[in-house]
């Protein structure tokens, strides 16, 4: 990890999380964990784009910033690299010239990380200044998105030559991916570290061949296949469970709002569950926020709504934060239009919509003097800065990498506004955290966000705050939409049901 601040987006910082990957691949690989056949294809997978980037991207950059014996010897220690690779990707796990290989790349890749991060990134930060950095990490990104998928030692090693060469030998990697059938195991988890039903999911998944983030454009990744997708090909009967009524509402600028109501009659007005949806500020995870919506309704017998938000990069922070906060007030005004009770309005949120909950309700503290009846926090994002152990003992997990992450976050947040309080609700004095209502935050076991949750967890714990924190082991981020085939996200949607169901009738 790099010893110095970074921002999002900048080409340090996505770079040392691609580092982070593949060093804790390569730890299951030496320990033995999981299944290392295909654990080395996404060793394989991941340091083929990445050296290839840097040829075409940090290579140039430090030849510009005067450093041209360094990008020279990165070309040299890149040549190896794809050499072993290569007799990885021809031999089995179990055989010697694999497992010499491996120890060979294990040791060369680390001297390769330690280098750039502790030398040739902060130089290159030096040289060319901070301000060149993300400009910088959008053209590394840009180069991921051309990358061949598979080592090529002997190819040229020069930016102009990668950008003549690479997409015909991209396109027959792809093609040989295929027919291997390689591309099916390159986004699941194999570490072994699931439990076997978030492993039969997440397998599902990966056969659906849902691209690396950070080799997509934004349209693409919108398109991707979600944890949605994966439920269906588990349980190819499954239907979205019933509930009473769904309708949508149209908010300030046409923003719609689905408006989930329980079934059977309603004789007073009910409590509301707002859930602020994840994606990153960049995707819209409809199905699965759909499946969490209608749970919940049936769980708690409250109406839940769910409004959409503008999305980033076409519209930067803080457009989605005043989105979540206009529904919120939308519903304190027209409560009476969907039978709800004002008083008895809660706030819910996961990753990235878990932020806005915190945010919303921290300004509706201090700006009106009021708070929602609860908070619920699944693995929320609580700062941008890389916090915790989680973020390289998870650097490697899906759906969300610490490249996945980086990836957002880049696209989500401009460098000069990553410092926003409401972005980096982990700095706030934990005074200022002590009228926030009950709360409780879950968080999943192979997430890289899961510590700075439970961090934050803590920190209102020590402000007053009654807050309980959750860690269910052996999941993935985004399980809980997995729910119709995971029983552990069915333990965490109780757990959330009650929660709420104590805070709307605190006398029962």
């Amino acid at each position: 990890m790099l010893n110095y601040s970074t921002g999002p987006g900048d080409l340090d910082r996505i770079v040392a999380d691609g580092h982070a990957v593949v060093e804790r691949q390569l730890q299951h690989l030496a320990a033995g964990r999981g299944d290392r056949r295909v654990l080395a294809d996404q060793v394989s997978y991941e340091l083929s784009r990445q050296t290839d980037a840097e040829e075409r991207v940090l290579c140039p950059a430090l030849a510009k910033a005067g450093a041209a014996a360094e990008a020279r010897h990165l070309r040299d220690e890149n040549k190896r690299l794809k050499e072993l690779l290569v007799v990885i990707q021809q031999n089995e796990p179990g055989d010697p010239e694999f497992e010499e290989a491996v120890q060979e790349l294990i040791t060369d890749v680390r001297t390769h990380a330690a280098e750039e991060e502790e030398e040739y990134l902060p130089q290159l930060r030096e040289h060319l200044g901070a301000d060149s950095m993300p400009a910088l990490g959008k053209d590394w990104l840009a180069a991921m998105r051309a990358a061949p998928t598979r080592p090529h030692p002997h190819g040229p090693a020069g930016a102009l030559a990668h950008r003549l060469t690479d997409p015909a030998t991209a396109a027959v990697d792809r093609l040989r991916d295929r027919v291997s059938g390689r591309r099916d195991v390159l986004a699941t988890d194999p570490s072994g570290l699931l439990e076997p039903q978030a492993q039969r999911v997440v397998d599902a998944l990966a056969v659906l061949h849902p691209a690396p983030l950070e080799t997509l454009t934004v349209n693409r990744a919108r398109r991707r296949p979600g944890l949605g997708a994966a439920v269906r090909a588990v349980l190819p009967a499954w239907a979205p469970e019933p509930v009473g009524d769904v309708r949508t509402v149209l908010l300030h600028d046409g923003l719609p709002m689905r408006v989930y109501h329980p079934s059977g009659g309603q004789d007073e007005p009910l409590p509301v569950v707002l859930w602020a949806h994840g994606g990153g500020w960049v995707l819209r995870d409809a199905d699965e926020t759909d499946t969490i919506c209608r749970a919940l309704t049936n769980r708690t017998g409250a109406i839940v709504v769910s409004p959409d938000h503008r999305l980033a990069p076409e519209d930067a922070f803080p457009a989605a934060f005043d989105d979540v906060r206009a529904a919120y007030h939308w519903l304190e005004n027209h409560s009476r239009f969907l039978g709800a009770d004002p008083s008895r309005t809660a706030i819910a949120g996961e990753f990235t919509g878990a932020t806005m909950a915190v945010a919303t309700a921290d300004t509706l503290q201090r700006t009106h003097h009021t708070s929602p009846a609860a908070l619920v926090l699944v693995h929320p994002l609580v700062t941008l800065a890389p916090h915790g152990y989680s973020m390289t003992s998870e650097a490697d997990a899906r759906p969300l990498p610490l490249t996945a992450l980086s990836w957002l976050l880049a696209h989500a947040v401009p460098p000069s506004l990553a410092g926003d309080p409401r972005l980096d609700l982990l700095s706030h004095p934990v005074a200022a955290l002590a009228g926030l209502p009950p709360t409780l935050i879950i968080t999943a076991d192979r997430d890289p966000l899961r510590d700075q949750g439970e961090m934050f967890g803590h920190h209102l714990a020590a402000a007053g705050v009654p807050v309980t924190t959750t860690r269910y082991n052996g999941v993935m981020h985004g399980f809980l939409a997995a729910a119709p085939a995971l029983d552990t996200a069915q333990r965490a949607l109780a757990e959330t049901a009650a929660h709420l169901r104590r805070a709307f009738n605190p006398k029962s």
